[in-house]
């Protein structure tokens, strides 16, 4: 079964060109050192009237919307040594200085997830 990193980042509409330009970046660079799949997807339908919106769980601001990413991988082992790899790599140090991130880091939500059903 297949490994999945994913994120939820809430981020001003006005960084999303740069947030964009940042992410391609990151899809080579991972899909570079090995991962089967590297998707990240903005915000539309986020006012739902099931559970807990996005909006509402992360307490977006004015001005700001959500995204939602994902890296898949052939296991967590997988994900270990193509991320080792990755965080080693010069492109996505010169594409990810801290200081200029187009959103607030400490409000990323992330994680590593085992899959347990595939379709």
């Amino acid at each position: 079964m297949s490994y999945i990193d994913g994120y939820v980042i809430p981020i001003p509409k006005r960084n999303l060109p740069a947030y964009v330009r940042m992410a391609k970046i990151g899809a080579k660079v991972w899909k570079d050192h090995g991962a089967l799949l590297y998707i990240e997807a903005l915000g539309d339908d986020l006012d739902t009237h099931c559970g807990i919106s996005f909006p509402r769980q992360l307490k977006l601001k004015r001005g700001e919307t959500a995204l939602f990413s994902f890296i898949v991988y052939r296991s967590r082992a997988h994900r270990d040594r193509v991320n080792a790899k990755v965080m080693k790599d010069p492109r996505l140090h010169a594409a990810a200085n801290p200081k200029r991130m187009p959103f607030d880091i400490k409000r990323m939500v992330c994680g590593g997830f085992k899959a347990i059903v595939k379709a």
